[in-house]
């Protein structure tokens, strides 16, 4: 693991919270990961504690791309509701309720769509994540 993910883990407390900054728990055989959160990595974004958040690799990281290219809106503003808990310094269950509302409205608006392949946009992993 890079030292800013390990730093970033251990100041959030993501271990002993065991969850991550979209209120999602690391699924079997997941790990958490850093999502560019201000400045993306296509555009060259640094991997900085500054520019980054920990997300679940599997779900809350996967799913969180999904919304930027279905919902950009809602990206944005799940992205301020974590970049405002990275301000205060701990991720805090207001936040994390506010994220779990925009993402069941994303979750309502695309229950029925399917992927290019034929398959759920919305897998069950995306929608098991602590409720606060």
């Amino acid at each position: 693991m890079k030292p800013v993910v390990e730093d970033l883990m251990q100041e959030f407390k993501i271990y002993q919270l065991n969850y991550d900054f979209m209120g999602y728990t690391p699924s079997e055989n997941d790990i958490y990961t850093y999502h560019h959160a201000i400045i993306p990595a296509r555009k060259d974004g640094a991997m900085t504690r500054e520019n980054g958040l920990i997300l679940c690799g599997r779900s809350s990281h996967t799913y969180l791309h999904i919304i930027e290219n279905y919902e950009p809106e809602f990206f944005k503003l799940i992205t301020f509701e974590m970049l405002d808990m990275k301000l205060k310094g701990y991720l805090a269950p207001s936040n994390l309720k506010m994220i779990d509302e925009i993402l069941r409205e994303f979750e309502d608006r695309y229950k029925d769509t399917k992927t290019h392949k034929g398959k759920p946009l919305i897998k069950t992993l995306y929608r098991d994540r602590r409720k606060f």
